[in-house]
């Protein structure tokens, strides 16, 4: 694989940096997309633009920290530079880490629930990521381990990363088949089966955390940093799938508790009053009083 694309004077235009690009900027407009389907208002709409720059900050800054994080060994004992560090290599969990702390920043600074927002964007994020590991794939970096499988590998020529004229485990591949795959999952759900906000990204922290454990063991790149007899991103992993069980515990518990005693107490409110609404909320009641509201004005 090749991941110059071109140059023009002594810039370089990389594959990697392309499909990066390309995630962004598709995350970007399908959260857009998403918002005007929902009928969001043209001011919640404005401000996905600002949310997306927020977790694009927060998300490479965070990204980039825990990498010279992992580095740290070689960054002490001379070899690796610091400028090396700075230029090279990201860890994808710090990026969503970052991100999702950046988009909890933004939503606060502009008085805007996390969680809504959160729905909105998180398969925009597994659509982003796919993309990002097809750059991997071209970069040749996150390669995975030697494998003698006479179909199932791939085998790089020209890489700065991975050993070249080996066959090796497409684990890039992989990571951009299972964010495909989750991004499309979590569309399927949301039209299927959603009812309070907070459960996609409760769903997407544990189903990536646990595909991403699994696909470090086939994972060949060394320099990602070990915690005892775990990767760096498996051990960071069962932290986000443990906050995920715990939102997804708290959505189907308490947050269906607090939206019934509220179901019951607007029930009692004269007419032309608004019930209190639940962040997180139950979106089916939510779209049912609205459609009542809307019967109503028509027919006066």
């Amino acid at each position: 694989m090749y991941n110059d694309l071109f140059s023009i004077g002594p810039l370089t235009f990389h594959t990697y940096g392309l499909m990066t690009a390309i995630g962004i900027i598709s995350a970007y407009l399908m959260a857009e997309s998403r918002a005007k389907k929902k009928r969001l208002s043209e001011a919640k709409i404005g401000k996905i633009f600002g949310l997306v720059i927020a977790c694009i900050i927060f998300g490479y800054l965070c990204s980039k920290l825990l990498y010279i994080a992992t580095v740290l060994p070689q960054l002490m004992d001379g070899r690796m530079s610091l400028l090396d560090g700075i230029a090279n290599g990201w860890v994808v969990f710090g990026g969503l880490i970052g991100g999702i702390f950046g988009g909890v920043v933004y939503c606060r600074w502009q008085k805007e629930s996390f969680w809504e927002y959160a729905d909105l964007a998180i398969p925009a994020v597994a659509l982003a990521q796919g993309f990002g590991r097809i750059g991997c794939f071209f970069a040749g970096c996150c390669y995975g381990a030697h494998t003698t499988s006479s179909w199932f590998f791939t085998e790089f020529s020209h890489s700065l990363y991975a050993p070249n004229h080996v066959k090796l485990v497409p684990t890039q591949l992989i990571m951009s088949a299972g964010d495909f795959l989750i991004c499309f999952g979590l569309l399927l759900y949301e039209k299927k089966k959603q009812k309070y906000r907070g459960e996609l990204i409760a769903i997407y922290l544990v189903v990536y955390s646990i595909g991403r454990f699994i696909v470090e063991f086939f994972r060949g790149d060394l320099i990602r940093g070990q915690v005892g007899a775990l990767s760096t991103s498996q051990f960071i992993g069962l932290f986000t799938v443990t906050v995920g069980f715990v939102l997804w515990y708290y959505l189907t518990t308490k947050v269906k508790e607090e939206v019934t005693a509220v179901s019951l107490d607007a029930e009692q409110e004269s007419e032309g009053e608004a019930a209190v609404d639940p962040d997180p909320v139950d979106l089916k009641k939510t779209d049912a009083r609205a459609e009542s509201n809307a019967a109503e004005k028509e027919q006066v």
